[in-house]
């Protein structure tokens, strides 16, 4: 195996990544080794490269939706074998020590570590992780197929689930999780209303071909009152426009990471017990339930491959709405 690897590395933000050659890191005790096959690249990575999320450990090989194969294993590693094809998601690690690790709410944990944040992502053709925090990837996804499954589907599927049990549902910001948590929504029966940026005609017939019952831009009103809504863009503004659009005691979840200030509001619009809550993280019991339902529903990712070497134009097209679906990072392995 050769002993260098190419990475595209963060040096400080607000500039593009860096191509790199970086030695192959060696696996720690409870880590494997990665070669990495696919990486998605998520809204939050232009977080961590805007500068709005300021803790990240530079210089960074950012990405934190991972799919490779294990190729070597640290001493403690149980469970994962050499040739196991595996997925790494965002949370990289938990203290399991914390009030909130004990009580099952380890997408809270007061000291977690990040996947392309606090440790190298999957930027790069390859990465160690930690073994207890990797999930196995189901045989009937590609390798680019499953990438977005790793955090657009995650936060996706945690959201729907905080959302409650509902029959019409708004998901404003129709992208990489919209896409894939539209589809395990319509197979739970609930009515899916879409929200896009104005006049994205083409985001529009792309969420209705998921079977959305209806979509329009993001500062129209749906033709019913609906049970929740789901907001995926980091635009605060929308907060009251999702607050109108959702009947007494309806509930409004925030999925992003990072969001943009949400303006005033009267407080009629929250009044008869309508709620606003936010998504952080995810569970691995979260992984566990998802990727058993995903190829139940099936859920169908739709996803644009680039070059490892393309990183910073997937990025930009993904910051600017270029894509339907998800993008994905391919290291060239020939």
């Amino acid at each position: 195996m050769a002993k260098m690897m190419k990475a595209m590395v963060m040096t400080r933000p607000g500039i593009p990544l860096q191509p790199r050659q970086l030695p192959i890191p060696t696996p720690g005790e409870n880590q494997v080794l990665i070669q990495v096959h696919a990486c998605a690249v998520c809204r939050t990575d232009l977080h961590v490269l805007d500068g709005d999320l300021t803790k990240p450990n530079l210089p960074l090989i950012p990405g934190h939706e991972i799919v490779g194969s294990v190729i070597e294993r640290g001493p403690r590693v149980t469970g994962l074998k050499i040739g196991d094809r595996i997925g790494v998601p965002w949370l990289g690690g938990t203290c399991k020590s914390c009030p909130f690790c004990l009580s099952g709410l380890e997408n809270l944990c007061d000291h977690p570590t990040f996947t392309g944040y606090q440790v190298h992502g999957g930027y790069s053709e390859f990465t160690v992780a930690n073994a207890q925090y990797c999930f196995r990837i189901p045989d009937s996804y590609s390798d680019t197929g499953a990438a977005p499954l790793l955090c657009a589907g995650l936060i996706g599927y945690r959201s729907l689930n905080m959302a409650g049990l509902c029959k019409r549902i708004g998901l404003y910001g129709f992208g990489a999780a919209a896409h894939i948590i539209a589809q395990v929504a319509v197979y739970r029966g609930i009515d899916v209303y879409a929200f896009t940026r104005q006049g994205d005609l083409k985001g529009q017939e792309f969420a209705r071909s998921l079977g959305a019952v209806w979509a329009g831009d993001s500062d129209r009103f749906p033709p019913v009152s609906l049970d929740a809504a789901i907001l995926f863009a980091p635009v605060g503004s929308l907060v009251p426009l999702a607050l109108k659009a959702i009947r007494k005691g309806g509930k409004v979840v925030c999925a992003g990471i990072h969001m943009s200030d949400i303006p005033r509001f009267p407080y009629k619009l929250l009044w008869q017990e309508r709620s606003i809550c936010s998504v952080a993280n995810l569970t691995r019991q979260d992984g566990i339930d998802f990727f058993r339902v995903a190829p139940e529903v099936p859920v169908r990712t739709v996803v644009s491959p680039y070059p490892l070497e393309s990183a910073n134009q997937a990025l930009e097209d993904v910051r600017n709405g270029r894509i339907s679906g998800a993008a994905v990072l391919v290291p060239d392995t020939s």
